[in-house]
């Protein structure tokens, strides 16, 4: 009988629902055992998030955890006022921080918070990490600034700091380390790994009698050039891939005529 019949579209798209949410949370381990092994953070420091596609929820990092024996049910997932929606871990204490910064930039898909050591020395010296490399300015958009001191936890840090980020892609945060945004998690990542080089950079050029920052202009040209014209053309890539596939299925055509003749 007509309207008696189950619709399969609700469970087609709780399906959806539960894949997005699981293929986020296992970047999000993946991203953590990178930051450990690559010595952006040591022991149980540091916190990850990331957006969960196709919802106003984000996927972040349990308190207190080492990185290295995170799954992916670990992985908390919130919605953007903190309340719970999936998982049995505590979130991380720097909750307020990450939705401090998602409510704040809509551009910013992930956040990484490390505590690696030439970044964490600029952080206690409240120094920031001028616009004097170029991978620095075209991946954070200029220099790196400290923001004001709160303690961890609280929404005073969050609020400090998204101040501090204005139109930058990373920040020092005083006293306690540093933190990178990007449009997904890999970007993130690369953000606090360049930025941790150039506050190494930074330290050895002062011995040497000080850092020469980059122009404003060149600075701005270089950033725009990152964002509009950095990296492959992926509809190239894409075309390309089907291409490749055209030719295999054509060697395949070649072969089964062989075969019959």
């Amino acid at each position: 009988m007509v309207g008696w019949h189950n619709d399969p579209q609700p469970k087609e798209k709780e399906k959806d629902i539960m894949d997005h949410r699981l293929e986020t949370r296992q970047k999000v381990v993946e991203a953590g055992m990178k930051m450990l092994s690559t010595n952006l953070t040591v022991g149980t420091w540091g916190n990850i998030s990331c957006r969960v596609p196709g919802e106003d929820n984000i996927a972040i990092t349990p308190t207190g955890m080492s990185y290295d024996t995170l799954v992916p049910e670990d992985i908390v997932v919130l919605d953007l006022r903190g309340k719970t929606i999936s998982g049995y871990r505590k979130a991380s204490i720097e909750v307020p921080l990450h939705l401090a910064i998602y409510h704040a930039r809509q551009d910013v898909q992930a956040i990484v918070h490390t505590h690696s050591a030439y970044t964490t020395a600029m952080a206690v010296a409240r120094r920031e990490i001028p616009g004097a490399v170029e991978d620095l300015v075209q991946i954070v958009g200029g220099n790196v600034r400290v923001n004001e001191y709160a303690l961890p936890g609280t929404e005073q840090l969050g609020i400090n700091t998204v101040k501090a980020m204005a139109g930058r892609n990373a920040v020092l945060l005083a006293n306690h380390g540093m933190l990178g945004v990007g449009r997904n998690l890999e970007e993130a990542f690369r953000v606090c790994q360049v930025v941790e080089k150039s506050a190494q950079v930074t330290l050895l050029a002062q011995l040497m009698g000080g850092v020469v920052e980059l122009s404003q202009e060149d600075i701005d040209g270089m950033r725009n050039f990152y964002l509009q014209g950095y990296g492959q053309d992926k509809d190239k890539d894409k075309d390309k891939d089907k291409d490749k596939d055209k030719d295999e299925d054509n060697d395949k055509d070649k072969d089964k005529d062989k075969d019959v003749s």
